[in-house]
């Protein structure tokens, strides 16, 4: 059987919908590796606030003390990058579900239409089937003498 342009139209669309979740999966991926970062940024951060009380409570000089605070500021200005960072590829990732999804419902629709041309097709086959055997009885019973007469 030949190709035809709905043929066609659904192997694009097969195509653009597994471009589209290789995109999704790439999206997730690197969403999973930013939490992983910001998860590393808040143990650290914890661990080196601890570092400080314990410090604290042995004794501390001012200088060190202002060091201690000031690492823990830039610490905690990483931490929101990497919170913004996490929102964006959130974004990134639920932006490129929508398009998976949108690509599949439209792959759905010619595997819809491809259906119902092949439902199509096999009944005008079988009514072509239905004739020809229609013909060939009628034309046996033509044929054939009569009985009793």
């Amino acid at each position: 059987m030949s190709r035809t342009p709905l043929d066609t139209l659904t192997e694009m669309a097969r195509q653009a919908r597994d471009q589209a979740g290789q995109r999704l999966a790439g999206d997730r991926r690197d969403a999973q590796q930013v939490a992983e970062q910001l998860e590393a940024l808040q143990r650290y951060r914890a661990e080196y606030a601890a570092r400080l009380q314990t410090a604290l409570r042995e004794g501390i000089d001012p200088a060190s003390m202002h060091n201690y605070q000031r690492f823990l500021a830039s610490l905690d200005d990483a931490l929101e990058r990497a919170r913004q960072a996490l929102g964006e590829q959130q974004q990134r990732v639920d932006r490129s579900q929508q398009h998976w999804q949108s690509e599949q419902r439209r792959l759905r629709s010619y595997d819809t239409l491809a259906e119902r041309r092949d439902a199509s097709r096999r009944r005008t086959e079988q009514r072509r089937e239905q004739r020809a055997s229609d013909d060939l009885v009628n034309s046996t019973r033509q044929r054939a003498p009569l009985f009793g007469g």
